[in-house]
């Protein structure tokens, strides 16, 4: 028998979309600087995602911010135990009507697939798009910072990475039809309330009775 209880906060909701929806529109501005697409003009999509970047910047920060001060950076560490079963569940299992491996929980929301996942872009993809984007946007002040390079390798970096974005965020989309029902996943994370076993609940302590 399975209880509503909370499993996302407001501040994880709020983060979570607020970042997808940025993330969407650095891909399509950084697109149209490439000449990709057509529809703000090249000046005007310069600016904006310019804007967007360190609007990206700001929330990380206070994410960061969050995760360290509420102890969630432990949902994101990542293990290999499991993995080989959630590999099978999702390449076999899902398809043959096959039980989850793996029981979410408030203090255990992501598999170890999405934490290697998850693990992989906090610590490679996001730090490299960060570092690329400044590099590219202050190259008039890479000879005051005694650097020499191609901004054209820089902008490529760039570009593998956005690639990389759309990758993680059409498995992600993906993987939220994967729920008890098909916008089951999509809609726990806007309201942050989830269906889980009572066993699961009463192994974790009863859960948190209200959204903080």
């Amino acid at each position: 028998m399975k209880t509503e209880t909370v499993m996302y906060t407001r501040f994880e909701r709020f983060w979570h979309w607020t970042q997808a929806a940025v993330i969407v529109l650095l891909a399509v501005t950084g697109f149209e600087v490439h000449g990709s697409v057509h529809l703000l003009g090249f000046r005007a999509a310069v600016h904006l995602h310019n804007a967007l970047g360190w609007s990206l910047l700001i929330l990380t920060a206070f994410a960061v911010f969050w995760h360290c001060t509420t102890g969630e950076w432990r949902q994101y560490v990542p293990s290999g135990r499991g993995l080989g079963d959630m590999l099978r569940f999702y390449t076999r299992g899902i398809f043959q009507g096959g039980p989850h491996p793996v029981e979410r929980s408030r203090e255990r929301k992501l598999n170890p697939l999405q934490r290697l996942a998850y693990f992989t872009l906090k610590t490679v993809l996001f730090p490299l798009q960060l570092a690329t984007g400044l590099l590219y946007l202050f190259y008039n002040s890479w000879p005051q910072w005694g650097l020499a390079g191609r901004i054209d390798a820089v902008a490529l970096i760039h570009t593998a990475g956005a690639f990389g974005f759309l990758v993680f965020l059409v498995l992600h989309v993906y993987l939220t039809t994967t729920g008890e029902t098909l916008f089951s996943n999509i809609r726990a994370m806007i309201t942050g309330r989830e269906r889980i076993p009572e066993r699961v609940i009463a192994a974790s302590g009863g859960g948190r009775p209200s959204d903080p």
